[in-house]
């Protein structure tokens, strides 16, 4: 076998990285995609945590502050591993953490994230309180009494068409006052193959948000799971009951405020009824 000529195999090795760079590989339209301009976009985050670095280090108790600028919004410093620094035995009780509101983004936002957003300030005036164009993917903040509405434009208007909500989750923010509870939307585009978040933002005092699930029967487990978890109340839910813990087990185990640990076995001596003889979900 005659031995491969070393200029030969560079020349080949060449004409194959050349080939490779002139094919895109396929976008994969369920995946989030990275900002265009990584450079841009890294040293825009950069900026943007350097400043609220900066109000953590001039507010050590800050709890929460407000501002109307490009800057996020500072709602607490968390401290420790489990978010105080007092009784912290993991070992990393010197962290310092900053927990912060996105700030809205400024039109235009690129992509399709102009246009969809248009089309639903002009379906339903009012339910954008603010967006969020970051890591590539388009974040929407609404009023919570606008969701059903903006459910239904969603998924029916031919524009938008997102037919598929894969999740509803929850999120607690102790420290930000009257927006302590967050619900988390993520709605899929089978049609123009496009992914949105929503969110909105309800107070401890007040948890209500409207029930999609005449809109989204898929959104029945998700809501009843936030419920059990958060406390999130969905009006108009057919059949809001705990789906993971018992039906009389006290608060909801996902709040940063329950306890985590040192509490009495609540299963002891608990007890399950037969199928049925359990709750009705036909009411």
């Amino acid at each position: 076998m005659s031995e491969k000529n070393p200029k030969d195999v560079e020349k080949k090795a060449a004409e194959v990285e050349q080939d490779s760079a002139d094919v895109s590989d396929p976008v994969n339209p369920f995946v989030p995609q990275p900002p265009k301009s990584t450079e841009a976009g890294r040293a825009m985050s950069t900026q943007k945590m350097g400043n609220v670095r900066a109000l953590a280090d001039e507010n050590p108790n800050a709890t929460v502050l407000e501002h109307d600028g490009p800057t996020p919004e500072l709602v607490e410093v968390r401290r420790g591993q489990f978010g105080t620094a007092d009784n912290d035995t993991s070992g990393f009780g010197g962290l310092r953490r900053p927990i912060t509101r996105p700030a809205g983004s400024v039109p235009p936002y690129g992509e399709w994230y102009d246009e969809a957003v248009e089309i639903i300030n002009e379906t339903v005036p009012g339910a954008i309180e603010r967006v969020v164009v970051d890591h590539g993917g388009l974040t929407l903040l609404v009023h919570a009494e606008k969701m059903l509405e903006l459910a239904w434009v969603l998924r029916d208007d031919a524009r938008l068409r997102f037919e598929v909500l894969p999740s509803v989750s929850g999120v607690h923010f102790p420290a930000d006052v009257d927006h302590e509870l967050v619900v988390v939307y993520h709605f899929l585009s089978m049609t123009h193959r496009r992914r949105v978040r929503v969110q909105t933002a309800v107070p401890e005092t007040n948890p209500h948000v409207p029930s999609i699930v005449r809109v989204y029967p898929a959104a029945d487990w998700h809501e009843r799971e936030t419920w059990d978890m958060f406390g999130v109340i969905f009006d108009g839910h057919p059949a809001l009951t705990r789906i993971l813990m018992p039906d009389d087990w006290p608060g909801h185990p996902q709040r940063k405020d329950y306890p985590l640990g040192g509490v009495p076995v609540e299963y002891k001596g608990a007890t399950i009824a037969p199928p049925d003889e359990r709750r009705s979900y036909s009411k």
